[in-house]
């Protein structure tokens, strides 16, 4: 099948054709594309020749040919107004100056005066000129310049190109807009215009102003989606690390990866981020948070109190192990809210006392005069809509203002951050946004400032259609990053499973100075929160004593049963018959002994540690191997819980936790893994 030739692909050849005859006829077929002109000014020439003899002379033709001269003039300048000024002016001007020589020619004759002389410099001139424009139109390398129209159709006449760089999925072009004529703006209201003549999605082109110069902008097409494939978790970006260290949360369009930055940095100018996720149902924002929040319970230094008074265990269910404090009610997140403020002046005070002027990743560590080091503090609160309808418009208002400064980063995450739900002091106070899907542009507008919106953010372009995609504008991120599109990595259930377990050892505990201040404010609220076990054990994790842990809930009936025992009742002195019994009298002797058989002796189950149960699952996964299966599950190892003594959550990690290392791999059964042999997972 031939392929079709484009204009420009047909002159190339047409130039380049092999010509027969020697260098005459090679002359000849170089210079046909330049012969429209010229025989166009013989033809006028000759034509004169015949409309002198018929016409020489006479009142009617005269005045006819003038009018014809005029109409013609003004029909070129109106057809030529789809072409550019340029190319319109030229036209027209060659048609007048032809048109008018002409009618002089045709009544007086070629020759008459000056006639002759204009019609052999005007001709050639006219026709040379054609011919310039012509060469001009070209590049060196054969492709048309297109007289700089492409920018002219969109609205940016006399902008200059001033550098491009064109990648494999991306062109960025600096552009040098005319000073006083255009600015930066006039290129954001553009950007429909400008997708439609590239033939790419509004949410395809980006515009980044210049910070040195309001004249100039760099304008970015990324013509293909590289996001449209779910990316799942890679793994912690640095376990073990300090929360001071970059969060990683997805993947830009451009496969660089998206951050987000809790703790401030003087260094950096950054200060500590107070961030509003929001996204219409089915954005995928709680899936985004998730995977956020796992990875900051894979730091060293961070500790989180979380709330869902609206779902409950339904999103944070895998990580509440690692979480310090779950509040799954309204109570318990209005008593964390309270703790919060009173936690404030304590962790200041602290931080003033060993010379901090700001969290930084050494106060975790244990101090010079040997007091416990104080970890980071993240207040994370999903459905906030709930929180804040049901407590008070400002309730995050002075706590997002006051936080900052004691090593706290507040988070909270709704559906629609807008004013009947969200005060406008209270996005004030939350610097940075992570914006999902949303149903209008009004609505990203809530998080959204205008500049990002006009350098081509449209988050209302998804709505609910591409779950996982956003936009996060935060601290510590550059500002030619806020409009470009990035992808939520997804977390899977295993995955949090595993992160839960694998990190408990080196998760931080609450310091002393935080707890205290939140016991002696909200006291059973926090003192009694629940603590959920890790998977595979029956115990939570261990708690920071605050001068109130010895405080036990139980201790109220032990008080209660010693109070009945002391009080002293008048039928207690009796027995059933009414007789009184004296309780220093010696016991009667014994008048007979009644055997009982002895109770069956159960052999003490034995208690692996975590190495000890690790172990026993990769026995019990070489056996597998060796019997001959290819396939296996959480439920297979579960038949043989009395070798490693751990539940089905615990199981599920390991399992996680054999995926990421490669001796596992999905299949597409939910729950089901491909038995990888040692050799190849190394």
């Amino acid at each position: 099948m031939s392929q079709q030739l484009t204009a420009e692909q047909q002159y190339e050849l047409q130039l380049h054709a092999p010509g027969e005859g020697g260098i005459v006829a090679y002359l000849l077929h170089r210079a046909k594309p330049h012969l429209p002109p010229w025989l166009a000014g013989i033809g006028t020439g000759l034509a004169s020749l015949p409309a002198h003899h018929f016409w020489a002379g006479q009142a009617a033709p005269t005045a006819g040919l003038t009018l014809a001269s005029v109409a013609l003039t003004g029909a070129t300048w109106w057809a030529g107004k789809a072409t550019t000024s340029q190319r319109r002016l030229h036209s027209a001007i060659t048609v007048a100056t032809a048109s008018t020589w002409f009618t002089a020619a045709a009544i007086a004759g070629p020759g008459a005066g000056p006639l002759g002389g204009l019609y052999f410099m005007g001709a050639p001139a006219l026709a040379l000129s054609w011919n310039i424009r012509q060469i001009m139109r070209r590049t060196p390398d054969g492709n048309a310049a297109g007289d700089g129209g492409f920018l002219e159709k969109v609205g940016l006449a006399k902008t200059q190109v001033l550098r491009s760089q064109v990648g494999p999925n991306k062109a960025s072009f600096d552009l040098q807009l005319p000073r006083g004529e255009l600015t930066p703006e006039d290129v954001s209201k553009n950007i429909t215009r400008i997708a439609g003549a590239l033939d790419v999605p509004k949410n395809a082109i980006r515009v980044n102003e210049d910070p040195d110069s309001a004249s100039r902008v760099q304008l970015t097409v990324v013509p293909l989606d590289l996001l449209k494939n779910t990316i799942p978790c890679p793994g912690p970006s640095s376990p073990g690390g300090s929360i001071a260290e970059p969060v990683v949360v997805g993947v830009y369009e451009d496969g660089t990866p998206a951050v987000l930055y809790f703790p401030g940095d003087p260094e950096a100018a950054r200060n500590a981020t107070q961030l509003i996720i929001m996204g219409m149902t089915g954005s995928g924002k709680s899936e985004g948070g998730l995977t956020a929040l796992a990875e900051v319970c894979t730091r060293r230094d961070v500790v989180v109190w979380a709330s869902d008074p609206a779902k409950a265990e339904q999103t944070l269910g895998p990580l509440l192990p690692a979480l310090d404090w779950a509040a799954l009610d309204m109570n318990s997140t209005r008593a964390m809210i309270d703790a919060l403020r009173a936690v404030v002046p304590a962790r200041t005070a602290w931080l003033a006392k060993y010379g901090y002027k700001q969290w930084e990743p050494a106060c975790a560590e244990i101090q010079a005069d040997g007091s416990p080091g104080m970890p980071y503090l993240i207040g994370w609160f999903e459905e906030a809509a709930k929180t804040i309808r049901e407590t008070d418009d400002d309730v995050f208002t002075g706590l997002a203002q006051e936080v900052r400064s004691a090593g706290i980063s507040l988070v909270i995450s709704m559906q629609r951050a807008s004013g009947n739900q969200v005060s406008t002091d209270t996005r004030a106070s939350f610097g940075s946004s992570w914006c999902h899907g949303v149903k209008s542009e009004g609505d990203a507008r809530f998080v959204l400032d205008d500049d990002v919106l006009d350098a081509g953010a449209a988050p209302h372009v998804w709505k609910d259609k591409k779950p996982g995609y956003s936009y996060l504008v935060a601290n510590g991120i550059p500002d030619g990053s806020w409009a470009t599109p990035l992808r939520d990595y997804l977390s899977s259930v295993d995955y949090l499973n595993w992160v839960t377990v694998t990190f408990d050892d080196l998760r931080a505990r609450l310091d002393p100075t935080t707890a205290g201040a939140a016991a002696r404010t909200v006291d059973r609220a926090f003192t009694a929160r629940t603590r959920y076990p890790l998977p595979g054990t029956d115990q939570p994790p261990e708690a920071p004593m605050t001068g109130h842990d010895d405080y036990d809930p139980d201790d109220d009936i032990d008080d209660y049963d010693d109070e009945r025992d002391d009080y002293d009742s008048p039928d207690d002195d009796a027995d059933d018959d009414g007789e009184f019994v004296d309780p220093e009298a010696e016991l009667p002797p014994v008048q007979r002994v009644v055997e009982l058989a002895p109770r069956p002796q159960e052999a003490p189950r034995v208690q692996l540690t975590p190495a000890q149960a690790r172990q026993a699952m990769e026995e019990l996964l070489e056996e597998f191997e060796d019997e001959g299966r290819t396939v296996v599950g959480p439920a297979d190892f579960m038949e043989h819980c009395d070798r490693h003594g751990r539940s089905r959550s615990w199981v599920s990690g390991q399992v996680a936790q054999y995926v990421l290392a490669g001796r596992l791999a999905e299949t597409r059964e939910p729950g089901r893994y491909t038995i990888v042999s040692q050799s190849h997972a190394a």
